[in-house]
């Protein structure tokens, strides 16, 4: 059976960035959080290293932010990269104060009294953590906060699958109830999509099976504006194995001294970039991928184990413990390691409150474009975007909602001209097809003759999926699948419109950086039709 909900502040996504912006809403407001996925399938529960904030005196704002916007390879917003950086300190405390275990320095050494690490691209130990497993200590401790909140009500299994609009203005939206396969109708004043990124369009990802562009594709079809979707970064080093299905190997490795090594031992970083292994991660993926290929081998290997056991064992029991499940002792042997689609840095266009160009529509977290990563987001800055814009955009709806508005009537989910799908293997090959010309052609090195194939195909599947969408009952596998042809399509045409190489974005066609591509790719709904990809500055 169909219901309806009416609340005053909708979320859809339980991640990190969907439960801080609940807490951080007054507890006056009536507040639903759309979970599509338990709390451990969030990218944010995986996140291992940690969360970039300056807390020590021989770091400064200025520092991270000139950090981040080399990282950005010249797209960063400067002015969001401050705002970020200054509000580090602040967003750190906060999480300490509703108990968030950080890991902490034992030789008192530290001003901040928290370990730090250092990872790619930076040049200060600025990385808070909770050992290897950040993500997972701070979902827990959000997740916990927020079942407390009267105010707050959970809806499980719920996949969202339109947004509402009148006029220009976001009213509500439609989701899908896994539990009893109905379409429930949502009402409420203000919308705010966190929904993650889209890495699941490739074949290999390190992300886990949700990460399919929900949000950025409702977004767009509700006629919101996206950018720089060419620039997806790849993390370079996934744990190579039949049965591991692309676990992390977190960068903090590296950043305390693992070493990246061909198999004959050769440490090939240092032919690449005089930052060995703390170059940013774009270089470091595509050195990888480039020695590779010109072997024709099927990994590589990341070696910690010059470094003494206990020290592993306390620095990185999460991923000690990973490679034993494996026979893979990191104590005595290198891990092998592959590049995988880690990060979508582009996403729907906000502000510096995290306001889209749809009235009463906020995007935060993975799912939008703020302006803070440029062409490649810098390690430990996403947990810390997350942060940020969920207690920016919180406190920019306390001022403006108005619960006394009157909502509008909507209509109720339609479903009496479909029937239930006999056909499902189709959705399941569509699936598959579409991440795999995903990985082949718009992968971590590119060429145009690769784009447009990816291209003719998009649009041929685009079609299958829409007439199939048309004609039987919604399913969450027929949904995903629907949003990840949306969103690649939207890679695609993003990457065919810059002609150079910058930060993730590498094409062999145009290997030089340009001048005169030193601005955002946005692509505007109301203009796709006469121009697909228009290049242009924020």
């Amino acid at each position: 059976m169909t219901h309806q909900f009416k609340f005053d502040v909708i979320i859809i996504g339980s991640g990190a960035a969907g439960l801080s912006a609940a807490l951080h809403l007054p507890g006056s407001l009536k507040i639903a959080v759309l979970a599509k996925t338990p709390g451990e399938q969030h990218s944010s529960y995986w996140a291992q290293g940690g969360i970039s904030a300056v807390l020590e005196p021989d770091d400064s704002v200025d520092q991270h932010a000139q950090d981040t916007i080399e990282a950005g390879a010249g797209l960063c917003d400067e002015a969001v990269v401050r705002f970020c950086a200054t509000a580090g300190r602040e967003n750190i405390e906060w999480l300490a104060q509703l108990g968030m275990p950080f890991s902490r320095d034992r030789q008192e050494i530290s001003d901040s009294g928290f370990h730090l690490t250092r990872e790619g691209g930076h040049s200060r130990r600025r990385v808070v953590h909770a050992a290897d497993a950040t993500g997972k200590a701070l979902q827990q401790t959000l997740q916990a906060h927020v079942l407390e909140r009267d105010n707050i009500r959970i809806f499980n299994q719920h996949v969202a699958i339109d947004l509402i609009h009148r006029r220009k203005k976001c009213v509500g939206l439609y989701a899908l109830n896994r539990h009893d396969q109905h379409v429930d109708l949502f009402r409420a004043h203000k919308i705010v999509l966190a929904t993650g990124g889209a890495a699941k369009v490739y074949l290999y990802t390190s992300n886990p099976d949700g990460s399919t562009g929900d949000g950025i594709a409702m977004a767009w079809r509700a006629g919101c504006r996206v950018a720089n979707m060419e620039f997806i970064q790849f993390h370079p080093t996934c744990l190579y194995h039949p049965d591991a299905k692309s676990f992390l190997i977190t960068e903090a490795i590296r950043g305390e001294g693992g070493r990246l090594l061909l198999p004959d031992g050769h440490r090939f970083m240092k032919d690449f970039d005089s930052r060995a292994e703390l170059a940013p991660r774009d270089i470091v993926a595509r050195a990888i991928d480039h020695e590779m290929k010109r072997l024709g081998i099927d990994c590589v290997f990341l070696d910690i184990s010059h470094k003494s056991r206990a020290f592993i064992k306390s620095h990185f029991p999460t991923i000690y413990q990973r490679c034993r499940d494996f026979d893979i002792d990191i104590t005595r042997q290198p891990i092998p390691v592959v590049p995988a689609a880690h990060y979508t840095c582009g996403g729907v266009m906000v502000d510096i409150n995290g306001h889209t160009n749809l009235e009463n529509l906020y995007a935060v977290g993975e799912v939008a474009y703020s302006g803070l990563h440029g062409a490649n987001r810098m390690a430990s800055n996403s947990l810390l975007e997350c942060l940020v814009f969920s207690q920016a955009a919180a406190r920019k709806i306390a001022e403006e909602i108005d619960t006394s508005r009157k909502l509008p009537v909507l209509e109720r989910w339609d479903e009496s001209q479909v029937t239930d799908s006999d056909e499902d293997i189709v959705v399941a090959h569509n699936w598959d097809e579409l991440r795999r010309f995903m990985w082949d052609y718009v992968g971590i090195v590119r060429t145009n003759k690769r784009l447009e194939r990816a291209l003719h195909r998009t649009e041929l599947l685009k079609s299958e999926i829409n007439e199939y969408y048309g004609n039987y009952k919604v399913s969450a596998d027929l949904l995903e699948l629907r949003n990840l042809v949306v969103v690649a399509e939207l890679i695609i045409r993003s990457a065919l419109a810059r002609k150079e190489s910058r930060g993730l974005h590498f094409t062999l066609d145009y290997p030089e950086t340009r001048d005169a591509f030193r601005v955002p790719t946005i692509l505007d709904p109301d203009q796709h039709q006469k121009s697909p990809a228009k290049l242009a500055t924020i």
